[in-house]
């Protein structure tokens, strides 16, 4: 049901976690299924030096989650304010369609960062 690069990431997901002080923390939920995004982000000069996140939720909202920290850090906030569905899809190897949830909570979350950077 999941592709093997989905299930990689929730079984040993990267970047797991919160950071303190002087790092943003943002929260966003998908009211529909419940899923829950905390994503927290360290910016240095116009770099995200560091990501880390908290999901609870679905098998693809946790791989969707790491994959996301993964692909954030170490870019800059253009590059981060230009991600989009399609670009968490393609690294987890493609979402089912019922789960495609995942990747919209990744954006909202992104937007909402950027946002309170």
């Amino acid at each position: 049901m999941y592709p093997p690069r989905l299930l990689e990431h929730f079984r040993h997901p990267r970047h797991v976690g919160e950071l303190g002080p002087p790092a943003v923390t943002v929260q966003v939920s998908n009211p529909a299924c419940g899923d829950l995004l905390r994503l927290s982000a360290l910016l240095e000069d116009g770099v995200l030096r560091q990501v880390r996140y908290q999901v609870r939720g679905c098998t693809a909202s946790i791989a969707a989650g790491s994959a996301l920290a993964e692909w954030l850090t170490g870019r800059t906030l253009a590059e981060a304010a230009a991600l989009d569905a399609s670009t968490i899809d393609a690294a987890l190897g493609g979402l089912p369609p019922a789960s495609r949830h995942a990747a919209a909570l990744c954006v909202e979350a992104v937007r909402a960062l950027a946002a309170a950077l």
